[in-house]
């Protein structure tokens, strides 16, 4: 952010690094000051007085002189135990006003660093779901946000095309498909395959289920062995498992791209495990002649992760095929030979957690430098209001159904009369609330999705901003009506109490942004639009903000609610959630 934006948040940041000699400042808690007080923004100093080990009247006065000196007696502030309350003057508030309107005060800039983002990385067994969706959302998120404060992106997906899940498919196909194509049948690539994959499923168990105990052992014993043979026969090149390989993967990969267009969804690069995994055995093999794995006696190899606090993980199965560990290990070495990386973000769910500790505990054995370089951005699973998605008890949500019903509902509750124009805006409002119900929630923890509670115009929705933003810009357009937008300032202001809030939460966007590159956390942009819709919409029922009258004074309400739009469009785009100037 620009240093001349004397921001109440950045001052405090700056003080602490001059005042206490740190090098990096510990996370500062601010809240709006509680009605019974005097004040308008409170730093509360208890865990900073815990984190700085100095006592708590020292830290609110030094930080207290330091704001009120270098915003020049704008503010000044008031010391109640363990809260610092800081009181803004009328002239502190044309200040801000002035600065948001003169410059782009939320530009924050950091030193520029390359950092690819994994996200999505489906298998090519089925269609994409509700799981994969948040994760795709949550990666172009965090992708966008830090594109804004200016490192260099490369967005990634990895597509698991080879395995014993792909060969099942394969199987089924092969067995009972006769010939048939999604073009023949009418289905969509992605979801004609995943009807084989479940279909293996279905036929296989249920001769299982008919079986005798015996039996069923026999069959179990098959089916893995029908699977380990086939994928076997792919890894040696067999040509004719590998033209029914390539033949149903590029079905689903015309599938996929057809989902992520209705997202929104972009990568920079794709990458294919069939083009990686003999780099993760290679590694492997060598890692085994250098004693950091072991073999067993059946020819499968391993690592010894017991001190480490984990187990044996396998690495290569006995018959040399390769499992995703295998894969992992060769991305990331390759990832860091091709690109020169400073960081790869790996978003996967919460049930990889284990997965990824055991990869970085195995780089890091393996010796390889970088290994502080790697990250796992971990999330919660997505439940319906039924409970945990299963694929085995039907109850699934495909990505493209759940698209197809939020466009249905946007139809449904805001265009009566439905015209071929509008289309598109209810592909942007069903859209939207998609993303936001999505993204407003902390990745961290779960998510129950209600479609029909997601597009609201009341309610903590997308739709709501969506709304409140149509309206600032249908003001804008009345008010030019009348006049120009002037940008310059007037002296002896006083703004409303109406005012003074929204321009208190203006001023934090800043603050937002950085919290949300710190913690990588959409959520808090997307809470943070909201509050700033609902402080606007209490300033458009509590004031005429277009007064004939008083077309000065209209005029730096205007320009209020321009910078408002601007924030609102600017924090919905990092979403990737976009906007409409009518609704």
């Amino acid at each position: 952010m620009n240093d001349n934006f004397l921001s109440i948040e950045k001052t405090v940041e700056k003080s602490i690094f001059i005042l206490y000699q740190i090098e990096h400042c510990p996370e500062l808690n601010f809240q709006y000051t509680k009605k019974e007080y005097s004040g308008d923004i409170t730093l509360i100093l208890f865990p900073l007085s815990k984190k700085l080990n100095k006592p708590i009247e020292k830290i609110g006065k030094d930080i207290g002189n330091y704001v009120q000196n270098q915003l020049k007696g704008l503010i000044r502030f008031d010391l109640i135990e363990g809260f610092l309350n800081f009181i803004f003057k009328d002239d502190y508030y044309v200040y801000l006003l002035k600065k948001m309107l003169n410059m782009n005060f939320y530009d924050l800039k950091y030193p520029s660093k390359k950092i690819m983002i994994e996200y999505s990385s489906p298998n090519t067994n089925k269609p994409l779901h509700l799981g994969h969706v948040r994760n795709s959302l949550i990666g172009a998120s965090i992708a966008e946000i830090l594109k804004m404060v200016g490192h260099e992106i490369i967005r990634i997906q990895i597509i698991n095309d080879r395995g014993i899940h792909i060969c099942k498919s394969m199987m089924a196909w092969k067995k009972f498909g006769k010939g048939e194509t999604p073009d023949s049948v009418k289905i969509k690539g992605d979801h004609f395959v995943g009807k084989y994959y479940s279909l293996f499923d279905k036929i296989y168990r249920k001769e299982i289920k008919e079986s005798s105990e015996k039996k069923k052992e026999i069959d179990n014993q098959t089916i893995i062995s029908q699977t380990r043979e086939l994928l076997k026969k792919w890894e040696l090149g067999d040509p004719i498992i590998r033209n029914i390989w390539k033949k149903m993967n590029q079905w689903v990969y015309n599938g996929f791209e057809e989902t992520y267009q209705k997202l929104g969804i972009t990568f920079d690069k794709i990458e294919y495990e069939s083009d990686i995994y003999e780099i993760g055995k290679r590694i492997v093999k060598k890692g085994l002649r250098k004693g950091i794995f072991f073999q067993k006696e059946d020819g499968s190899i391993w690592i010894d992760l017991i001190k480490e606090g984990f187990d044996h993980k396998l690495l290569l199965r006995s018959d040399q095929t390769s499992v995703y560990m295998t894969q992992d290990i060769g991305t990331a070495v390759e990832r860091f030979k091709k690109y020169n990386l400073d960081q790869i973000i790996y978003i996967v769910g919460k049930e990889q957690d284990y997965h990824f500790q055991v990869l970085f505990k195995i780089l890091k054995r393996l010796g390889y430098e970088w290994i502080n370089k790697l990250s796992h951005l971990s999330y919660e699973m997505v439940y319906l209001p039924s409970g945990r998605m299963k694929s085995r008890e039907g109850n699934v949500v495909d990505a493209d159904s759940l698209i197809l019903k939020m466009y249905s509902i946007a139809k449904k509750n805001f265009f009566r009369k439905f015209k071929e124009e509008q289309e598109q805006s209810a592909e942007i409002i069903g859209l939207g609330a998609l993303k936001y119900y999505f993204l407003k929630i902390d990745p961290k923890k779960k998510i129950i999705f209600n479609p029909e509670k997601s597009i609201d115009f009341k309610g903590k929705t997308g739709t709501y901003i969506q709304y409140t933003y149509s309206r600032i810009r249908s003001l804008e357009q009345n008010f030019f009506k009348l006049c120009s937008l002037l940008n310059y300032f007037w002296s002896n202001i006083k703004f409303d109490i109406h005012e003074k809030n929204m321009i208190k939460i203006l001023q934090k966007y800043p603050l937002i942004l950085k919290q949300s590159v710190i913690y990588l956390n959409p959520s808090l942009i997307a809470n943070y639009i909201y509050e700033v819709s609902k402080t606007f919409n209490h300033l458009y029922q509590n004031k005429k903000l277009i007064d004939p009258l008083n077309i000065i004074h209209s005029n730096i309400c205007m320009n209020i609610v321009h910078i408002t739009g601007n924030v609102i469009k600017s924090g919905m785009n990092l979403l990737g959630i976009k906007m409409l100037d009518r609704m």
